[in-house]
């Protein structure tokens, strides 16, 4: 596993030499192994514990979803399907309950104002939604800078509640255009690599879809912007991406597991690794590498580019379920998964203290 060069390489040893002699064959419980050792390095310990596990979901709403030139559903959407989580009936919900994981719901950057007093929200409103930008840039880089502390801010709190694992999802109209620019810009990738239907564009929406974001990728010069991740964000970012991203930052800083969903939450990654490095002689976590060697990556989206980011990142998620959802669903239902490698480290006896023959 490339991730584990930067943590010291003795208790790799020992996690391994633990992993190893557990009553199995060697490898037989596969990625799960391979889990149980990265978590153990996350948490510098070889009995990780993972406690008061979340999923933060982020939503926002983006100009160019007015137009209707890249989305099925109408923009109104996103407010209605907050109200939906805040509600309990969305698949999120569902998911949270079945294992008992943490939901916070945060409007990033609605076009609606919720009830003030709602206590299941985090109100961190930036604006109103972003602007359309197929004629100017989506948000000021005062607004991507303030969307990226909000984001830390929201992340500090959760982990100062005694959380140390993490997911994020996102509900936002329009997003998955936002997050193909973003990993179309920070690849150097064309723009028609990412481009899938989002939330259920036929052949001729899609193709207008693949035109309108290939003239904004040229409109905003996105090709020279890939390393400047803050000037990416105010181009073509959304709120709801912008604060993931600072979401990203802290809960790596905070030493969280930190569990990925789909296509859009992978954008925002992108953006967070690029501050990341951008960042890293200010050593925020010292001697690591890339924001992704602290990542467990839920499962493979449906949405077109999913896979082929995964690819370029050279990471292999957990999970194959043709899921394209959003909303932080993979990552609720990765996260038994991530908990069964830790309790097989913690819980399962070795061949010497249950007593059992190890092989010759």
């Amino acid at each position: 596993m490339h991730h584990i060069a930067y943590m010291s390489s003795n208790l790799q040893q020992q996690l391994q030499h633990i992993i190893d002699h557990k009553t199995k064959p060697l490898g037989a419980l596969g990625r799960l192994e391979e889990i149980a050792l990265q978590i153990g390095l996350i948490q510098q310990t070889t009995k990780p514990v993972i406690q008061n596990p979340h999923i933060v979901v982020f939503a926002g709403d983006h100009g160019i979803a007015k137009t209707g030139l890249v989305n099925a559903y109408p923009q109104e959407v996103t407010a209605q399907m907050v109200l939906n989580f805040l509600h309990g009936g969305a698949a999120i919900n569902v998911f949270c309950r079945q294992h008992q994981l943490t939901l916070r719901v945060v409007d990033a950057g609605v076009n609606f104002d919720f009830d003030p007093n709602s206590i299941d929200l985090i109100n961190a409103k930036i604006g109103h939604g972003t602007k359309n930008y197929v004629t100017e840039p989506a948000m000021s880089v005062y607004e991507a800078i303030q969307a990226i502390e909000k984001g830390r801010a929201i992340v500090n709190q959760i982990a100062a509640s005694g959380c140390n694992c993490i997911g994020f999802g996102e509900m936002g109209i329009g997003n998955t255009s936002s997050a193909t620019l973003i990993m179309s810009a920070v690849t150097g990738l064309p723009v028609v690599e990412f481009t899938g239907r989002g939330a259920g564009l036929n052949n001729e929406q899609l193709e207008t879809k693949v035109n309108t974001l290939q003239q904004v990728y040229e409109k905003h010069t996105l090709g020279k912007l890939g390393q400047q991740p803050i000037d990416l964000l105010s181009r073509v970012g959304g709120f709801e991406i912008a604060m993931m991203a600072g979401a990203y930052l802290e809960a790596v800083k905070q030493k969280m597991i930190v569990v990925v969903d789909g296509f859009i939450t992978t954008a925002a990654l992108l953006v967070a690794n690029a501050i990341y490095t951008a960042e890293k002689h200010k050593s925020l976590v010292s001697g690591w590498t890339t924001l992704i060697d602290h990542c467990i990556f839920a499962h493979t989206s449906h949405e077109a580019g999913h896979e082929k980011i995964l690819k370029h990142l050279g990471v292999s998620p957990l999970l194959q379920l043709s899921m394209r959802l959003g909303e932080g669903t993979g990552a609720a239902l990765a996260m038994p998964m991530i908990q069964s490698a830790v309790n097989v480290l913690n819980e399962m006896a070795s061949f010497e203290s249950a007593g059992v023959s190890n092989k010759e």
